[in-house]
């Protein structure tokens, strides 16, 4: 970060602190399946259009039916155990609910697009297994080709030995996560080279083999998401008055930590993770009646202590995001690295992130319907681009059948938008007039 940039940033730190942070990422979580807008895939792409689970507690057998042979990469990891399946980019044209009931060993099991060019499949298993066979059958006979892996039950040591070897059956050498300015194709932008525009980073939440939530009525969280931040894009851009930049383009699985590290590397001025949740009935610190009654919009902001408990099972499932991906932990542990995070937060950033809540709330009262305690705070690691103000918004929950409704209409979502517009616009105005000389 250069400091011309710092100079002509509204407010000014007074301090730049630098840091090194090791990326916390490891999968569970709901079933996975392509709907609403279908993403673009490549033309020649392989087509998975069914898949089914076969066996017992002792050995069970996973097919997903191909129009083309494929090569893949089979691999397990454990807390919790899991067999993870990469291929190469393949379209997802699945039953709908497929995955969600499991058999035998296996729990469940979802799928998606992991990186570019890269498929996932993800299998929960309800204990230590062992890959003993893992194939691709061509088509032949009238039959598809069909991708087979046969698990079979182990104990804790020969898992962790046979996680030691990778058990890596076929050929797909790992891809690696390009960094947003990769992807890119350029350097992050100086402040002079943005002139008078504030930048907005959007923030879809989930993608790819994360679908997120999963409404009622089968509405997955991470396409309504997309599509409430493509619109929101659109209104804002219309004003003339801002750049801005979506985390993810398509359905694709980006990872917490890439998804901080573009708006800091972006250099944004604004961050806003948009999330339309579901609470699970059977949550420990979430039960019965009150779980079920729980609807309405709220804001989150950064903290390292949870509000109340609502807060705190909100942002452990939504840390979950690269463990539901397949992403293996990796460096500090999570506890070391939110508190690393939160000491280095900048106060200001800190404050200025609450002003936006506040803003934010203020617009969206009486417009839309708001939970109880509107503004909650919690430890998000979306959150943590220590130089960017950021907030989380919880748009509604789709375990609530009226909140599904509202967050898969067009007016709804047009009405929202616009107060989210008024919001941010009320906002810059504030710190350009407050900023000091």
């Amino acid at each position: 970060m250069s400091w011309p940039y710092i100079a002509n940033r509204v407010w000014c730190w007074p301090v730049l602190c630098a840091f090194l942070f090791a990326v916390a990422l490891a999968v569970a979580g709901h079933p996975a399946s392509i709907s609403a807008a279908e993403p673009k895939r490549k033309d020649n792409a392989a087509v998975a259009n069914d898949a089914r689970l076969g066996g017992d507690l002792s050995r069970t057998r996973f097919v997903a039916d191909l129009s083309d042979a494929v090569d893949f990469r089979a691999f397990t990891l454990s807390d919790p155990y899991r067999v993870i399946i990469d291929l190469p980019e393949v379209k997802f044209l699945m039953p709908s609910g497929i995955g969600a009931n499991g058999k035998g060993l296996v729990s469940a099991f979802r799928f998606g697009l992991f990186a570019p060019g890269k498929s996932r499949i993800v299998i929960d298993v309800v204990e230590p297994v062992l890959i003993d066979k893992a194939f691709v059958r061509k088509a032949e006979n009238g039959l598809p080709a069909r991708l087979v892996v046969d698990l079979v039950r182990t104990s804790r040591e020969e898992f962790e030995k046979q996680r030691q070897r990778q058990s890596t059956v076929q050929g797909l050498s790992p891809g690696r996560f390009a960094t947003q300015t990769e992807k890119l194709g350029k350097s992050p932008p100086d402040a002079a080279s943005r002139k008078d525009k504030s930048l907005i980073v959007l923030d879809p939440g989930h993608g790819g083999v994360d679908p997120g939530a999963i409404g009622s009525g089968g509405h997955y969280e991470k396409n309504v998401v997309f599509a409430f931040c493509q619109m929101l894009k659109a209104k804002l851009e219309a004003t003339g008055q801002y750049k801005v930049l979506m985390t993810r383009e398509e359905d694709i699985f980006i990872p917490l930590a890439v998804r901080v590290d573009r708006a800091r590397g972006e250099q944004a001025d604004l961050l806003i993770s948009v999330h339309a949740d579901a609470l699970d009935l059977k949550h420990p610190l979430l039960g019965g009646k009150f779980a079920q009654d729980v609807r309405g919009a709220s804001v989150y902001t950064l903290s390292e202590e949870a509000s109340d408990d609502l807060a705190k099972a909100i942002a452990a499932r939504e840390n979950r995001s690269d463990v539901l991906a397949g992403v293996e932990l990796a460096g500090a542990s999570d506890n070391d690295l939110a508190s690393i995070l939160i000491d280095l937060m900048h106060r200001e950033t800190k404050n200025l992130s609450v002003s936006f809540a506040k803003h934010l709330l203020a617009n969206l009262k009486g417009k839309v319907e708001l939970t109880g305690k509107p503004h909650r705070f919690a430890n998000f690691k979306v959150l943590k681009a220590q130089e960017v103000p950021s907030v989380l918004l919880e748009l509604g929950y789709l375990s609530h059948a009226e909140d599904e409704r509202a967050l898969t209409s067009e007016e709804w979502r047009s009405k929202v938008t616009e107060a989210i517009v008024d919001s941010i616009s009320a906002f810059f105005a504030k710190r350009h007039v407050s900023a000091p000389g």
